[in-house]
């Protein structure tokens, strides 16, 4: 459970997949080393090093937002696609494992 909050849980795990990014038929990220952040109400999301993105594709955003179980997110856009990439530069310490990786909104799970 997540501290002070009744029925709130995140939890962070080794993913077992491989996981990619494809915008516009090209390969943004493939990683066999993301992470999986699972948290109550939302979707399971995948957070992937930055060593297995393609980073000369992101453009960095002005735009932060705050979730009070993780932290300060930082936001980046793809072409076509503005704050499409987040990442915690900081995290909290409960999820601290996901710290500068990067989680895209759109990503294909391979098996």
């Amino acid at each position: 459970m997540t501290p002070g909050i009744p029925g709130h849980k995140i939890t962070v795990e080794q993913g077992a997949e491989r996981v990619r990014v494809v915008r516009d038929g090209q390969v943004v990220a493939d990683s066999t080393r993301a992470l999986v952040l699972r948290e109550t109400g939302c979707p399971e999301r995948y957070y992937i090093p930055p060593e297995d993105v393609s980073t000369t594709l992101l453009s960095p955003s002005d735009t932060t937002t705050y979730c009070p179980f993780k932290g300060t997110a930082s936001y980046w856009s793809l072409p076509d696609a503005t704050d499409a990439v987040w990442s915690y530069p900081e995290p909290k310490a409960e999820v601290a494992a996901i710290k500068g990786h990067l989680c895209f909104y759109e990503v294909e799970v391979v098996g």
